[in-house]
């Protein structure tokens, strides 16, 4: 074990970061139990986020989210602790319902527990990137929608995203533009006309001998009508006065 008498909050601080970087998240959780209980050493930011690594390692995630939303933690610290609670809800979320989450619903999980504020400066994220993050990409794509590989490279590097995330934003943001230009031709079209095929209304003219019985429909032609009553004669009807009369 540790010589822990010796030790100060700067170097318990010290091993903690050390022991972060190695990845030896048995080792840190065997120091962490070994060091005697006081504020002042839970005060410390590297205490803190060693202690939320290993909630996370042995899946107490209960546990995590206590640690992450009880203290304040620096910008420098809130991308791995950013990771670590989304990635305990998604572990959640999968255990429950026995299955690997898919893109929609990770983002539903990100709607239903938002980061808390001691581990997120307070920018508004969209699709998980940020506002500052989603405007220098708008930027950019109003100048090039096609951006080459360096372009994408050095976008990357200016945002902090990997080539691909990139690529995939520009891809995504052609297809919406796509979309939308049809919609809006769509529109703008006018109405279409009735097509030709169509059969025009127009006024049968009943016989005397089949008045108040329904005749052919409005499609049938002349030829119809005359097999239908073959021995009737064609009536002109020239107004209502003389159909009446």
């Amino acid at each position: 074990m540790f010589p822990l008498p010796m030790f100060t909050g700067e170097q318990v601080a010290r091993v903690c970061e050390n022991l972060e970087e190695t990845g030896d998240m048995e080792r840190l959780a065997r120091f962490l139990w070994s060091l005697p209980a006081g504020q002042a050493l839970n005060r410390h930011e590297s205490v803190m986020r060693a202690r939320a690594l290993v909630a996370f390692h042995r899946g107490n995630f209960e546990a995590l989210y206590q640690i992450l939303q009880s203290h304040r933690f620096t910008r420098e610290s809130h991308a791995k602790l950013q990771d670590l609670w989304l990635d305990a809800h998604y572990r959640e979320a999968e255990r429950l319902r026995g299955r690997p989450l898919g893109p929609v619903e990770k983002y539903r999980i990100r709607k239903k527990f938002p980061l808390p504020r001691t581990i997120w400066d307070g920018e508004q994220k969209t699709h998980c990137f940020k506002e500052r993050t989603r405007s220098l990409l708008r930027e950019w794509y109003l100048q090039d929608p096609y951006p080459n590989p360096s372009r994408k490279r050095h976008l990357a590097q200016a945002t902090g995203l990997t080539p691909t995330q990139v690529g995939n934003w520009f891809k995504n943001r052609r297809q919406r533009d796509r979309a939308a230009s049809a919609k809006n031709r769509l529109q703008q079209e006018p109405a279409l006309l009735p097509s030709d095929r169509e059969c025009p209304p127009r006024l049968l003219v009943p016989s005397p001998r089949n008045l108040g019985s329904p005749e052919a429909s409005d499609c049938s032609t002349e030829t119809e009508q005359r097999g239908a009553g073959a021995s009737t004669p064609d009536i002109s009807v020239s107004s209502d006065s003389e159909f009446e009369s």
